[in-house]
């Protein structure tokens, strides 16, 4: 038991959901190893949302929102993390959730997508071994034919950045989530939101609700898309933390 007195209360208890995890066999044991290296770069953003990430989380809200075919991406950590706020934001965007994996398995693929299922998810895709995108060798080029092979926008929070990069070869803007500004998911995505995953979904769905009726702003918070000042504005809040 973790006392909520503890100064690390919320950082151990993300640990703990993420070794849980790793015994029900919805985490791998590289998710580990990845949650590790972000929650570093949380410690020197100050663990908390900054106002780059606020502005990325409306200019996504607004993506998703006009996005024709959007798709939600779901890896081993993020089912693990926010599955509930994974399932609200697919409900009101009317858009899929999709498992997409790099170490990847039948059995895993299913395990996630009972786990998704049991916090409300419903038609999870899951990839098909006859359906690929194009330029990129890894098992995460597998990807079903109704969901990422067809979007425009793909929500890929937590990625690596070798399907980032060839997302966006194929013609899709991709939505990311990453701790690291310096990372390639970071650099290649069309809007990266640097925060923690935790701290970002309930933010985003927020947007999402506040945007919905709104086109006049949708289109607003589009035309206001920069991504490299986003980026730029999280290195100099990090220099200055170090500092």
């Amino acid at each position: 038991m973790i006392p909520k007195s503890h100064p690390r209360y919320k950082s151990l208890k993300t640990r703990k959901l993420l070794e849980r995890g790793v015994r029900d066999g919805i985490t791998s044991l590289n998710g580990l190893i990845a949650h590790g290296r972000g929650e570093a770069f949380d410690y020197l953003l100050g663990e908390k949302t900054h106002d780059f990430a606020r502005k990325a989380i409306k200019a996504a809200a607004a993506m998703l929102l006009l996005a024709k075919r959007p798709v939600i991406s779901v890896n081993g950590n993020t089912a693990m993390l926010v599955p509930k706020e994974l399932v609200l934001l697919a409900k009101l965007l009317g858009a899929p959730l999709e498992v997409n994996l790099f170490h990847t398995s039948y059995e895993r693929l299913q395990k996630i997508k009972k786990h998704l299922e049991q916090h409300g998810g419903k038609n999870i895709l899951l990839p098909s071994k006859r359906c690929r995108i194009a330029h990129l060798d890894s098992p995460r080029k597998y990807v079903n034919p109704d969901g990422i092979f067809k979007a425009d926008v793909v929500f890929v929070p937590l990625e690596d950045g070798d399907r980032a990069e060839a997302l966006i070869k194929n013609g899709k803007n991709v939505i990311t989530v990453d701790l690291n500004p310096l990372s390639r998911t970071s650099q290649k995505a069309t809007v990266t939101i640097v925060d923690n995953i935790a701290r970002v979904m309930p933010l985003l769905i927020t947007a999402v609700r506040n945007l919905k009726n709104d086109d006049a702003r949708k289109v607003h918070a589009i035309s206001k898309i920069d991504n490299k000042k986003y980026l730029l504005k999280a290195l100099k809040e990090i220099t200055l933390h170090v500092k």
